[in-house]
C-alpha cells in the first residue's frame, strides 16, 4: 500500500539529510571508541540499545583537565543517549539495520548487513532511507532545500 507523501518532505533535501544522518552516526561510532568497555551500551537480541549506568565520577591530578574531561564525557554521554533514543524509536527492521550497519565498532559493508538480515539489496536501501528520514527528524538534523 502506498502512502501519500507528506507535503513538508518535498522541502527536505534528501542527499544532504542522508549525509547529516551518516555524519551523526559516524560521530556516535567515534564517541563509542572513547567509552570504556564496561560503560558501552549493549545491543539486546531485539536490537535495541540499553544505556549503561553512569557514575560520572572522575579523578584527575589537575582540576582544569578534570573539568575539560568531565565536560567532554557529559557531552559525549548526552549525544550517545540522544542517538540511542532516536534509534530505539524506529521499527524493528529499521532499528536492526541501523544498529548492525552503523552502531557497532566494526564497520561492515552494506552487502554483509543485508545478507545477514536475509533481505534483498533494494529492500535494504528502502528500509535505510526510511530510517534515515525518521532519524533526521528525531534528531532535528534534517536539511531543507
Amino acid at each position: 500500500m502506498k502512502y501519500k507523501q507528506l507535503s513538508f518532505l518535498r522541502d527536505v533535501d534528501g542527499e544532504k539529510t542522508k549525509k547529516a544522518v551518516e555524519e551523526a552516526l559516524e560521530k556516535y561510532r567515534m564517541y563509542m571508541l572513547t567509552v570504556t568497555d564496561e560503560f558501552l551500551p549493549r545491543v539486546t537480541q531485539t536490537y535495541s540499545l540499553v544505556p549503561p549506568s553512569q557514575t560520572n565520577a572522575f579523578h584527575s591530578s589537575t582540576e582544569s583537565v578534570a573539568i575539560k574531561k568531565a565536560d567532554f564525557e557529559r557531552e559525549r554521554d548526552e549525544y550517545i543517549e540522544r542517538i540511542r533514543r532516536a534509534v530505539n524509536r524506529l521499527n524493528k527492521m529499521e532499528r536492526e539495520l541501523i544498529i548492525r550497519r552503523y552502531m557497532t565498532l566494526e564497520e561492515p559493508y552494506d552487502y554483509e548487513v543485508y545478507n545477514d538480515m536475509g533481505i534483498s539489496e533494494s529492500r535494504f536501501y528502502r528500509i535505510r532511507e526510511k530510517a534515515f528520514y525518521k532519524l533526521a527528524f528525531a534528531l532535528r538534523i534534517e536539511v531543507y532545500k
